[in-house]
């Protein structure tokens, strides 16, 4: 289950969280900036939009719809959804968290994939299972995604075969079901079983107006769960798993009419059932007025309180309706804008807030404040979001406050636009799943772009300002507040915080906007010049050296047309930092980044870039300093000026240190209150041998340190640029951007030190640790076992651990969840690296039942000396294989991976090209490989065994 978009931090983060239920653990597809869903108060009425001519759209005689659009990123590949108008709001009382547990047991057994055969034959494929294959189920829908090769025939048809037996033929093996039920209950274990879940228990019912949506969370009812016959699964399964109900969406690159029938071959003989169940249409019903809820629990660390206003859905389906969606975006961007000047106070009125209208359950809308506030000054952070929200809805917004926004939307636009032959086929998924289940638009990107070109300055202030009026107000509101237990008595009643929210805008005066006409540099410095350069062929890499000493490392790329990747970074670090100094030096990259630049403080910078598609950030790690970023090949000068700047001229603010520092101080506060936490405390303490440079921040430590260490720190290590290397890959040609890295780069100054890092030795001590927390009033522990130690890092190790690492998930997904049916997912990471110190870490963690632990300890540790004594199975060698050649080869289709592989091999002295022959080198995997890695690396001598556990009682 993965939590997708969160509606807020707290009580609605349950709606969306409860309200996808998935079987694996997953990565969503992220829509591009063109494809974010904008609901919006559209006007009815207007000319539909277009559907896009590239889309191939049809409907079998039994009612099933499919979308196909052919596109080749990534190349080889293909996306295959099937798409469901079925989830959890269809339940019958009976049946409250069967729509989930069905999409489980579609993994579990079907007509031509008995029990776990689906999953096999899959991973063999170069599919992995959780990060490719995968399902989600919501209130409204259920979804299963496959993405598969389409470079295999026969892998590929068998796709549509596999999403027609999802659709129609799943087998509810009744001994398949009970193996599931433990593996469902521990999933709501792991995302539940905490202070959120007891809070949401106890704010649903007024959050969403006593509907149905509130008693048919996604996750179900436990005792159901665990006693439901299968006659009552299969009974929802045939209601509603049904052909008039469903889409298959296939985007990638192959031949549509191939395509096409495959789907008319694999889904024509679904059935509708007789007599058919009518498909009921559930809203969150409007109310008059203000509802409140204050709710408290033991363990939430947070005073937060939340103000919704509910309006009526309406999709996008028409160009007028697309109008006052680019009215909803400005609103919005503006909104956050003015947030984010609050935050840049010395003492910001919150810790967290957002403003923001957009999608929300049970065909409503929502205009949504939400601010997390300071147990001491909880009164004034609610007061601020109020009289921030009221200074919109009576003031409106400023000439040029529009202007940026409208700016902002042009350059988010056009960024797609230019990427329209680059778009990755997940995004076209987005797009026709939400045509499917709601009837949005899909005019396409073309139509888009020139609509909001064109039709951008129609869009007029006043509209957005009239527009503010109506979306802000105390009609069909809700209030929601939430803090921790011992606070209780600090916290507002019903009345009370009707009467902050009323009151808050009481005298607010209009906003005003500074803004500067001045350019980011006055004039460009004096440049340096390349002295040398080097060609790598095999890589497509060009290595300059110039005249400062730093390195540049050019690499361009077709991969996009809009983007240009950027990583700048020397050795150093944190590690440089004196131990009186160290939590200064920690704070100052992320405080300078926050802080503005030269003479313009952030509000102001981020004024002057709204126009641009750029993003420059300076960093400090433990042993490295850099600044990193992403940006347009036509804002390339804009991005070399930051980076100039971030080294020559950083901004000491004192309000954002001051601020940064009493946010942080707050958040300690009750940080003990949350079992995670504590437990995240004593693991990062285990990690690090207990130094305190691994550890939280306290609010000692945290008053000992200053802001002009942190500067005097920063700008001491960007002092020397002349150990720096700078990699940028994308959309470029090496000789036009020749003179700007000569001016901006070539001018960094040079004091010829050559620093390297100091090794601290942040890492666990030899020996056996057993640390046991006990914390949480759930029966709920988390188990990690850490296996460390010293390391030869190589290609070639680090080959065999990626390979045992991936055994390892394989074998302990079949132990610990499909035999013991005892967690939900094991997490399985081995991390190695070369600096400081060559060493590696291996680490297994699950959540489960108390009861549970040594018992699943002891068959992980079972399965890790099964591996030791006889090497790995062939077939999960074979898995692995396929799975890292796969996702290679896609890897570098991808300016981000690119950026990975020459950074690091930059930073660990490799040779890049080593990337060239991996995947031939996959070969050198075998069963005997498998088995001596596992006997060298997971040594139970130097093992860690940190676990949480519930208090006693």
């Amino acid at each position: 289950m993965n939590f997708n978009k969160t509606l807020s931090v707290a009580a609605l983060a349950l709606v969306i969280a409860y309200g996808h239920a998935d079987a694996q653990i997953k990565k969503r597809p992220q829509p591009s900036p063109r494809n974010r869903p904008v609901s919006a108060l559209a006007q009815l009425g207007a000319n539909p939009l277009p559907v896009d001519k590239d889309v191939i759209i049809g409907k079998l005689p039994n009612g099933l719809t499919y979308y196909i659009r052919h596109n080749e990123q990534p190349q080889n590949r293909a996306e295959l959804y099937l798409v469901n108008k079925v989830g959890s709001i269809l339940e019958t009382d009976a049946q409250q968290g069967l729509a989930h547990f069905t999409e489980h047991m579609a993994f579990n057994g079907t007509r031509d994939f008995p029990k776990n055969d689906l999953i096999n034959y899959l991973q063999k494929s170069g599919v992995r299972f959780g990060a490719d294959l995968n399902a989600y189920t919501s209130f409204d829908e259920t979804v299963y995604q496959l993405p598969l090769p389409t470079d295999s025939a026969a892998v590929f048809a068998n796709g549509f075969k596999i999403l027609a037996n999802w659709a129609g033929r799943v087998t509810f093996d009744p001994s398949e079901i009970d193996k599931e039920r433990g593996v469902v209950l521990e999933e709501e274990r792991l995302r539940g079983k905490n202070a959120q879940e007891r809070l949401s228990q106890q704010t649903l019912p007024t959050l969403l107006n006593n509907s149905r949506y509130a008693t048919r969370l996604p996750i179900g009812k436990e005792d159901i769960l665990k006693t439901f016959t299968p006659e009552t699964i299969k009974s929802f399964y045939h209601d509603w798993y049904r052909p008039d109900l469903q889409a298959v969406i296939a985007v990638g690159d192959f031949d549509v009419k191939k395509v096409e029938a495959l789907i008319k071959a694999n889904f024509s003989d679904l059935k509708n059932p007789t007599p058919e169940k009518p498909r009921a249409e559930y809203t969150v019903p409007p109310s008059p007025g203000t509802a409140v809820k204050v709710a408290t629990d033991k363990e939430f660390p947070y005073m937060l309180a939340q103000i919704i206003v509910r309006h009526p859905q309406i999709v996008i389906k028409t160009d007028l309706g697309m109008l006052q969606g680019m009215r909803v975006q400005l609103f919005n961007y503006m909104l956050a804008q003015r947030i984010s000047e609050l935050q840049q106070k010395p003492e910001p009125p919150f810790l967290y807030a957002r403003l923001n209208y957009g999608g929300f359950l049970g065909k409503m809308d929502a205009f949504t404040a939400v601010v997390v506030g300071k147990p001491d000054a909880f009164e004034k952070a609610v007061k601020a979001v109020a009289a921030e929200t009221e200074r919109a809805r009576k003031f409106g917004f400023t000439s040029t406050e529009f202007e940026r926004a409208k700016q902002a939307a042009l350059v988010g636009i056009q960024n797609a636009y230019y990427e329209r032959d680059k778009t990755n086929s997940a995004n076209y998924v987005r797009e026709y799943q939400q045509n499917f289940l709601k009837g949005e638009g899909i005019p396409g990107i073309e139509y888009e772009y020139n609509y909001y070109v064109s039709n951008m300055n129609k869009v007029n202030l006043e509209e957005v300002n009239a527009m503010a009026k109506k979306l802000i107000t105390d009609q069909n509101r809700v209030i929601i507040v939430e803090g921790p237990e011992k606070d209780k008595d600090k916290l507002p009643d019903d009345k009370t915080i009707l009467n902050w929210v009323n009151t808050a805008g009481n005298g607010v005066t209009a906003y005003v906007d500074n803004v500067t006409s001045k350019p980011l540099m006055e004039k460009a410095p004096e440049p340096g010049k390349i002295v040398s350069e080097t060609q790598n062929d095999a890589l497509g890499t060009t290595t300059l050296t110039l005249s400062n000493g730093i390195k540049v490392i050019l690499k361009p790329t077709e991969f996009k047309n809009d983007q240009i990747l950027l990583n700048g970074f020397a050795p150093g670090g944190t590690s440089l930092a004196s131990d009186n100094d160290y939590t200064s030096a920690s704070l100052a990259a992320a405080i300078i980044g926050s802080s503005g630049i030269s003479e313009f403080n952030q509000g102001m910078l981020d004024k002057m870039l709204s126009d641009k598609n750029v993003d420059i950030s300076p960093y400090i790690t433990e042993i490295t300093e850099g600044v990193r970023g992403s940006f347009s090949p036509r804002d390339l000068q804009t991005a070399m000026q930051l980076v100039y700047l971030y080294f020559t001229q950083p901004r000491k603010d004192a309000d954002i240190w001051q601020g940064n520092i009493n946010q942080t101080k707050a958040l300690l506060a009750n940080r003990g209150l949350d079992p995670g936490s504590v437990y995240q405390d004593t693991l990062s303490a285990v990690l690090s041998n207990y130094n305190f440079r691994g550890m939280p921040a306290t609010v000692d430590r945290l008053n000992a340190a200053s802001l002009d260490k942190a500067y005097n720190f920063y700008k001491n290590r960007f002092a020397d640029a002349s150990n720096f290397t700078f990699v940028l890959v994308g959309s470029f040609n090496p000789e036009l951007i020749r003179p700007t890295l000569e001016t901006y780069l070539g001018s960094l100054p040079v004091t010829n030190k050559k620093e390297s890092f100091n090794n601290l030795k942040l890492y666990p001590a030899a020996g056996q640790i057993n640390k046991t927390v006990y914390k949480g009033m759930d029966d709920k522990a988390v188990v990690q076992l850490i296996f460390s130690g010293n390391y030869t890092y190589n290609n070639a190790n680090n080959m065999q651990l990626d390979a045992l690492e991936e055994v390892l998930n394989i074998k302990l997904i079949e132990r610990l969840r499909e035999q013991e049916s005892g967690i939900y997912s094991p997490g399985i990471k081995i991390n190695y690296n070369k600096n400081p110190e060559a060493r590696y870490t291996a680490t297994i963690n699950f959540t489960c039942a108390s009861a549970n632990v040594d018992k699943l300890i002891a068959a992980t540790l079972d399965e890790i000396n099964k591996i030791k004594q006889s090497g790995a199975q062939q077939t999960d060698i074979d898995k692995f294989k396929a799975e890292e050649a796969r996702s290679t080869q896609v890897q570098l289709k991808q300016n981000v991976a690119w950026l990975g592989i020459l950074s690091s091999a930059a930073q660990n002295n490799e040779d890049p090209e080593q990337i060239l022959s991996h995947v031939k080198d996959l070969d050198n995997v075998t069963i005997q490989s498998v088995k001596e890695t596992a006997n060298k690396y997971l040594n139970t001598a130097n093992l860690a065994k940190v676990i949480l556990m519930p208090e006693k009682k």
